[in-house]
């Protein structure tokens, strides 16, 4: 339980905290929180991207004190949606925290177009099927708090339940249209089991509930241009004050990426995030955005 003298100060999972009491951990043992210490990482997200609304400005903290944020997604069934990854990035940088992608049910589909989306940015990833070892992502997931997030359906809950067997996570299946339907409910801190033969420190993953989109309306515009660090540099010849979106004439971006320096559905899905950011688009759709092979296709929120 919370101390009082902490009023409404929040505890999240990640929180390293000073407790008093009985910390057995015994059956009917009781402990209070009395201290939040200073977090050194917050990974955060909005309902909606427009600061302006009310969801826009209810920030939720996703975790705090994480070291890498596991991006988990699909190459089919559901298809990859790069603008939910998009988002992903964007919160991953601003809160300091390493991104990584996790591509999962890669036995039905393969990663190129989706590695083709992001080969600039040189971002760290996983390939991972029903049968592959993981010994890759657990080196990679070694020494370190890492929280996993992904649309409801790509198998993290499955891939949970691999790395920690005893977790028990509820495990859904994809509808007929495509859509995965939440089986977490809550987001839980997991111990990973220690590796046979190896003495260094297993890690911790942070399980999250399958999200339907990933607000950015705590991130500023200039701080959201940092999740497209292939579009940073191409940012050098723009007029002062220039706002990069598409009504910019003089914009250096569009140059940029006509000169083959960066691929242009990566700049569309920045300007598409402007936009919403804007209140001039819909952040549910732009979250929905599907793969590169699969067009831009716009659904509803899952």
């Amino acid at each position: 339980m919370r101390a009082r003298e902490l009023g409404r100060k929040s505890v999240v999972v990640g929180d390293r905290v000073s407790l008093v009491g009985d910390t057995s951990g015994a059956e009917g043992a009781l402990a209070r929180i009395v201290r939040i210490a200073e977090r050194r990482s917050v990974l955060r997200r909005t309902a909606d991207d427009d600061e302006t609304t009310a969801e826009g400005r209810l920030e939720r903290v996703v975790v705090a004190n994480a070291d890498q944020l596991v991006i988990v997604s699909a190459l089919a069934d559901p298809p990859p949606r790069t603008g939910f990854i998009d988002r992903c990035l964007v919160a991953a940088y601003d809160a300091d925290v390493e991104p990584l992608l996790c591509l999962t049910k890669a036995d039905l589909a393969g990663p190129e177009e989706v590695l083709g989306y992001y080969t600039e940015l040189e971002l760290p990833y996983v390939l991972n099927r029903p049968d592959s070892d993981l010994g890759a992502l657990r080196a990679l997931l070694s020494g370190r708090v890492s929280v996993l997030v992904g649309h409801s359906g790509v198998g993290k809950s499955t891939l949970v339940n691999r790395l920690v067997p005893d977790a028990a996570r509820a495990v859904g299946v994809v509808s007929a249209i495509g859509r995965g339907r939440h089986t977490s409910t809550s987001a839980v801190a997991l111990r990973l089991p220690p590796v046979p033969g190896v003495d260094t420190d297993p890690g911790w993953i942070i399980d999250t509930p399958g999200i339907r989109s990933f607000g950015l309306a705590h991130v500023s515009a200039d701080s959201l241009l940092h999740g497209f660090p292939d579009l940073v540099e191409g940012t050098v010849d723009c007029p002062p004050n220039c706002q990069h979106t598409a009504d910019e004439a003089d914009c250096g971006l569009d140059a940029w990426v006509a000169a083959g320096k960066a691929d242009p559905r990566r700049l569309a899905s920045y300007r598409r995030l402007l936009a919403s950011r804007a209140g001039e688009g819909d952040s549910r759709g732009d979250s929905d955005q599907r793969g590169p092979g699969e067009g831009d296709r716009r659904g509803p929120d899952e």
